[in-house]
């Protein structure tokens, strides 16, 4: 199951662990954290190795959508996505 993990201007297209996957707030902050700065020879947490970023996918896919706000402010794009996916019914979580 795919989804949209979105943090300020960044954002990474996600696959959990199983199906019908989707992050709790811990998770969803702690992968924001590990891949918004890429370290070279870092290994993932155990915790976090069963999600991945998928480098291609289509938005008609996405199943979920988390929004973390870094400065209490969504931006144009981002309220024009999560109103796309509420339409098709798309859970999506706001941190």
């Amino acid at each position: 199951m795919l989804g949209i993990l979105i943090h300020g201007d960044s954002h990474f297209i996600v696959r959990g662990p199983a199906p019908g996957s989707v992050p709790d707030d811990e998770t969803a902050r702690a992968l924001v954290k590990h891949w918004l700065l890429i370290t070279i020879g870092a290994t993932t947490p155990a915790g976090l190795a069963q999600w991945e970023i998928v480098g291609k996918a289509f938005r008609e896919d996405l199943q979920w959508a988390v929004v973390i706000l870094s400065k209490d402010v969504v931006s144009a794009a981002v309220q024009i996505l999560m109103q796309e996916l509420a339409e098709r019914g798309v859970n999506a979580l706001i941190l």
